[in-house]
């Protein structure tokens, strides 16, 4: 598919940063937990918000604009 003839892929662009996170073998039950009570649980904060959260709970570096 060319790009330059796709209404869809015309606002394409490559993000600045990126984001990994991995977890041990003792958070797979936790992890599925949440996966399956996301929707629930997004009704009473944005993911936007959760993730600043998680970021500050475990001491990491980020910059605003990189969440945007």
């Amino acid at each position: 598919m060319d790009p330059q003839n796709n209404a869809e892929l015309a606002s394409f662009g490559w993000q600045e940063g990126y984001g990994a996170f991995s977890i041990g073998v003792s958070g797979i039950e936790p992890t599925i937990s949440y996966i399956r009570s996301q929707e629930e649980h997004h009704r009473s904060r944005t993911f936007r918000e959760e993730f600043v959260m998680m970021i500050r709970k475990h001491g990491l570096d980020y910059e605003e604009r990189m969440l945007d």
